[in-house]
């Protein structure tokens, strides 16, 4: 075989598993798309009268023939992590589940918590110098074969040979078979419109410059192909999948902003397709290290601007995460979220994402829920929670009370359970009594109710007012100074009560519309502009209203917010919009005039009033406004 090595390795391929397992030993496997099947083949085949190995191990991919009940008096299981193979085996009680984070994995093993006298792994062929690369596994992997007493290798010429501290000398290894085995392919699956949709507002969460961190799944990968457009960002992630290849052959992704391992795209395993693997072999910009590094949420703080995007099955009102159960039926595990989550919270700049689909089991159960489903588990808790994404927008809930959380939160769930989760808030006193109106939609901005725009050179977000606004309401109203209050209002109104402001949010869109621009500073928004108007069913019109902060009067906000509201207001068949205007707020006039508003005759010479005929370029019902 490997002619200079062999002498230093034996010569005798057949690995005498009594010579190097007894009963009751407890035995490592490795993870993810690594799992070492033929090596474990082998033991099935020739274990002889050896009962009760205890089988640690994290996420397997693959037939997990070990876990098959047929074997439960040969293997007992204790999954770190469970995966698609265990799961059953978990559910039936033969196989044991311990929760567990990931980087504090290796101290379990190293620490003797769960000594090993076993780890049975895969690796590459050894180089001219006699290191093998446990190639696209090594998360926990690298301290499982440090820490046992004996490691037995299946050498598989399909590995990639990859870089960083992802190597073990052929000396180091006492048992091992030659095998080659197609390493697991994890196929991207097909997006459909949720995923889309949420895709695409977790990737207005990610600025220029952004280290990242994804997890598996539908929805990374989603989140990285709308990123195409970003520039210099980086990567620090436990994981890797096929969305990096193209944002780093096309230099989007290119480590050169990070500020840990600059330069370097950091993770502990990759998982995909064949493309995939014949990326990271040998591929000096990306370096592999051991879950306790890479996980370590000290280590991922140290990277500026670091972006978490984690899963969840569903998010309580308060902002707790259950992420590893139905109910009483463990899912999965801890894994690496909360190492991330906390680890983005610590970054300058950081920002940790929990993003998922507004309902499950073909939308007829609320993953936005009033309390945890019985038998749930937090894994993530409502104090590290910074944002939640699903398909109907980004609610931001670091530093906000219970009450507007919940506001948020609902804003965020599907349309079908607002009701039913703003009846449960206000139950426990969570909501105000006078908190009545429900979230909707404005469905002729179409999926996604959030533009990006430019004014100078800062980039601002318009979106629909919602009732989780109050308290930006209240800031943006004292904002104010007394000219621009007696422009608006008439008169200089003195308090903008909590309940004054719920009223002004809580906008039925359907019927009437509110829009904001907002300036995002890091997790905190900030009111620029609003723009509303009331639907007048009498005539069918609607009355047209502004404000815009002052240090933002002249740069095209107010004229932005007009031309949105007068797509919409066509699109619903609206025959006239109008405003009313005091005569000296010539700016306003003016704003209104360049878009063709028309004077027209009334008996209060302080205040103009303008017309816009809308009838006359009404477009079809359900026009969609241009992103």
């Amino acid at each position: 075989m490997y002619p200079e090595l062999r002498s230093n390795m034996s010569s005798n391929t057949l690995i005498d598993w009594k010579s190097l397992l007894k009963s009751g030993d407890r035995i490592f496997i490795g993870s993810n798309a690594a799992v070492p099947n033929a090596l474990i083949g082998d033991l099935i085949s020739n274990a002889g009268d050896l009962h009760d190995i205890e089988v640690v191990h994290v996420l397997t991919m693959g037939e997990n023939a070990w876990a098959r009940r047929e074997y439960s008096d040969l293997f007992k299981i204790n999954a770190l992590f469970i995966g698609p193979g265990i799961r059953d085996a978990v559910a039936a009680g033969y196989a044991d589940y311990t929760p567990c984070f990931i980087s504090e994995i290796p101290g379990l093993f190293q620490g003797r918590i769960l000594p090993l006298d076993a780890a049975l792994i895969m690796v590459s062929p050894p180089d001219r110098y006699g290191f093998c690369s446990l190639g696209i596994s090594v998360d926990v992997v690298s301290a499982a074969w440090r820490s046992a007493k004996r490691v037995i290798a299946q050498i598989n010429p399909s590995m990639p040979s990859t870089c960083g501290h992802s190597f073990i000398h052929i000396n180091e290894i006492d048992a091992w078979i030659e095998q080659d085995e197609p390493l697991f392919q994890l196929i991207p699956p097909e997006m459909d419109q949720v995923t889309e949709r949420i895709a695409q507002y977790v990737s207005m969460l990610v600025e220029d410059g952004s280290t990242l961190h994804l997890g598996i799944g539908r929805l990374p990968d989603a989140v990285l192909r709308y990123l195409g457009n970003h520039k210099d960002l980086g990567i620090h992630s436990e994981m890797l999948s096929d969305g990096i290849v193209d944002l780093m052959t096309n230099g989007v992704i290119n480590n050169r902003k990070k500020t840990f391992h600059k330069g370097k795209a950091i993770t502990s395993f990759c998982m995909g397709t064949q493309r995939l693997y014949d990326f990271v072999n040998k591929n000096p910009h990306i370096e592999f290290f051991p879950s306790e590094h890479v996980n370590a949420p000290g280590n991922i703080a140290r990277n500026d601007h670091m972006v978490s995007i984690n899963g969840a099955i569903e998010v309580d009102l308060t902002g707790q995460v259950v992420a590893d159960s139905l109910g009483y039926r463990f899912y999965s595990g801890i894994g690496g979220q909360v190492d991330f989550i906390r680890g983005a919270a610590m970054s300058n700049g950081g920002k940790p994402i929990i993003a998922l689909p507004s309902t499950a089991k073909g939308g007829t159960v609320s993953r936005i829920v009033p309390y945890i489903t019985e038998g749930g588990g937090v894994v993530t808790s409502r104090g590290d929670v910074h944002y939640v994404v699903t398909e109907y927008g980004i609610a931001t809930l670091r530093g906000k009370s219970i009450r507007e959380r919940a506001l948020e939160l609902i804003q965020v769930a599907h349309p079908d359970f607002r009701d039913e989760l703003l009846h449960e808030v206000r139950k426990h006193y969570w909501v105000p009594g006078y908190q009545k109106q429900k979230p909707t939609p404005v469905p002729e901005m179409g999926k996604v109710e959030v533009r990006k725009l430019l004014f100078g050179e800062q980039y601002y977000y318009l979106r629909p007012l919602h009732p989780a606004d109050e308290r930006l309401l209240q800031e943006f109203f004292y904002s104010h100074n007394k000219e621009t209050l007696l422009m608006r209002y008439s008169h200089h109104p003195k308090q903008m009560s909590r309940e004054k402001a719920s009223a002004l949010v809580a906008v039925d869109q359907a019927r009437d519309l509110a829009f904001c621009i907002v300036r995002r500073h890091g997790h905190r928004e900030e009111i620029e502009a609003v723009g509303r108007y009331y639907f007048i069913d009498s005539h069918n019109s609607a009355e047209a209203a502004f404000v815009v902060r002052e240090i933002h009067q002249g740069k095209g906000m107010a004229t932005t917010l007009l031309n949105h509201m007068i797509e919409i207001a066509r699109a619903r068949g609206l025959r006239v919009m109008n405003a009313y205007v005091r005569a000296e707020n010539k700016p306003m006039l003016k704003v209104f005039e360049r878009r063709g508003f028309v004077r027209m005759p009334t008996d209060t010479p302080s205040e103009v009033y303008l017309e816009f005929d809308l009838s006359a370029e009404i477009v079809a019902a359900g026009h969609k406004l241009a992103s």
